[in-house]
Parts: structure tokens; sequence; C-alpha cells
């Protein structure tokens, strides 16, 4: 995460918004109930909240103990709101294991809904991707086995779809990024037995509404959305403007709750995995679903709004 990213999101905090915004989960407790939205899992009606953990680059921290535990912190944060769902991969460096770190130091916390995949052309490979996986993370199941970005998908399907029937995993699922492959992703939603797909979708990658997102729905999928802010671009690129007058109609008290609450009320969502380092930015994305949530007129008004800046 770059220094200037992190410090666009320390910014947000010293504004009268984002300052009341911190103000109030502190003084409320809110790090200490659960969130305020859950959606259901469509294949089997569980509930997920709405605000997941990604840890792309943010975890990818090696073997610097200070590091580590600081991101022990952020996982502290996550489930002091209610969190649930961490997303990770095998791509992504350390992080697996710096995740299963963190989770030692926590003492397993309830609610865990761990979630990774497997990423390798090999499908022999992807069953030992699998099994370092629960040892990284210290744990017995997945909830989710994702195969990442399409790789060799036909095979390792065949592999997940047997560990899920053997009960070694829960869900099954897809992913994609950077608004990619969706043409293929479409032909696997429409024709394979999984339950979870993941995709790129935020403000400005908006083009999963088109197909994806109705498909998700008519085939009762559970959708992750995945790069939320786009890596801080989207801070970037507005962070120094004001909220329109409006957003605070919804409870949004800064950006991140206005672009995660744009996400998280589309009706096909089930969860945004935002990733972060930071324990004050964690609490701004867990404070997302806090008021209301947009209706499709005020989905379009915050849309036409980005699309004005």
């Amino acid at each position: 995460m770059s220094r200037q990213y992190i410090m666009n999101r320390r910014s947000f905090l010293r504004t009268a918004a984002g300052s009341y915004a911190y103000a109030w989960l502190s003084s409320t407790g809110y790090a200490g109930t659960p969130p305020l939205l859950t959606k259901t899992i469509p294949s089997s009606g569980e509930p997920l909240p709405v605000i997941g953990m990604g840890s792309w680059i943010t975890f990818n921290v090696g073997n610097d103990t200070r590091a580590r535990d600081a991101r022990a912190e952020v996982l502290r944060a996550f489930f002091a709101a209610g969190g649930g769902l961490i997303d990770s991969s095998p791509m992504y460096g350390s992080a697996q294991a710096v995740i299963g770190h963190g989770l030692g130091m926590l003492g397993k916390p309830d609610g865990l809904f761990a979630a990774t995949k497997v990423w390798t052309s090999s499908t022999a490979k992807g069953v030992t991707q699998v099994e370092n996986a629960e040892k990284l993370w210290d744990i017995d199941a997945f909830s989710l086995m994702q195969i990442h970005n399409l790789v060799n998908w036909e095979s390792h399907l065949e592999t997940l779809l047997e560990m899920k029937a053997s009960g070694r995993i829960r869900y099954v699922g897809v992913t994609t990024s950077h608004g990619r492959r969706h043409g293929e992703l479409e032909k696997i939603m429409a024709s394979q037995p999984i339950d979870f797909v993941q995709l790129t979708y935020n403000l400005r990658d908006r083009g999963a509404e088109k197909r994806l997102l109705p498909l998700a729905r008519e085939r009762k999928l559970a959708v992750i959305a995945n790069r939320p802010f786009r890596r801080g671009e989207l801070f970037k690129s507005f962070g120094d403007k004001p909220l329109p007058p409006w957003a605070g109609e919804m409870g949004c008290r800064h950006w991140a709750q206005f672009m995660l609450k744009f996400i998280v009320s589309h009706p096909a969502i089930t969860c945004a995995i935002p990733a972060t380092s930071q324990v004050e930015h964690m609490h701004q994305n867990m404070a997302a679903p806090a008021g209301r949530l947009p209706d499709a007129r005020g989905r379009r008004r915050m849309a036409e709004h980005f699309n004005s800046l």
C-alpha cells in the first residue's frame, strides 16, 4: 500500500465528518457490536456480514514481527466489529501465514469465515495448496475455497467439488479481478454447480451490472466484490473533495463508507472485501453498513455524482 494512499485515508479522519465518524465508533462501542447488516448465502441461507476483509499486499509482510503483530490488531478490530469473511490466496506472498499468526494471537475468533484460493496450472499442486493453506491458517477446514482467476478451473473445480462432498470445505467458488474474463466467467456461472463468484465491482468498475450480477441472482450465487477502492485509486482521484450534502441522509460520514454502501446495496452483492493495514481504516470500513442503504434511485444518484467528479 502506498504511503500516499495511507496519508489520504488518514486525512479523511481529520475532516469534521471523518473525525465525527471515528469518535462515534469509539464512543458508541460499535467495535464491540455485530455489524448492522448481513446477507444470506443463497445456496445455504447462512448469514454473512456484508463487509469482509481482503489481504492482497496489506498482509504480505513476511517475517517482520512488528508488522505481523500490527496486522493482528487489524484482525482484532475486524472481529470486534462483527467481521467474518477473510479472503486470501497463495498468490499473496506471506499473507496466509500472517493471517494464521494473527488468528493464533486472537485465539481463533468466533465468526471466522475462512476463504482462500487455489492458484496453479497443476491439478496436483492445487491439492497441495489447500493442504498448505490449512497449515498456514492453522484451521481444520475452510469455509470457502475458490479457483483464483479461473486458472485451470475445470480440473480444480472437480477436485474442490469432491472436497465439498466429503465435508472438507463448505463452499466452492471462482474468481476474476480487474474486470477481466467476464465472458468465460459468465459461462461457468451459468453451467457449473458453484456457490460463490468473486469479481471486481466498485463505483468506477460497474461492467458486472450488465450480465454477471443479474445472472448471479438468477443462479442463486453469492457474490464477493473485490477491489472496492481500486487499491486506493478512488481515494486519490477524489478524496480531497467533500461528500455531497445528501450523503448524510444515508449515514455516510466519509468516502470509504460512501463507496462501500454503493457496493453492498446492490441486491446481488453478498460481501465486499476491502483490504487495509490500518486499524483506523478498518473502523471506517466496518462502519459502512451503518445508517440507511440506498435504494435503486439512491444508487443512481451516487453513481451520477461519482461520474461528475
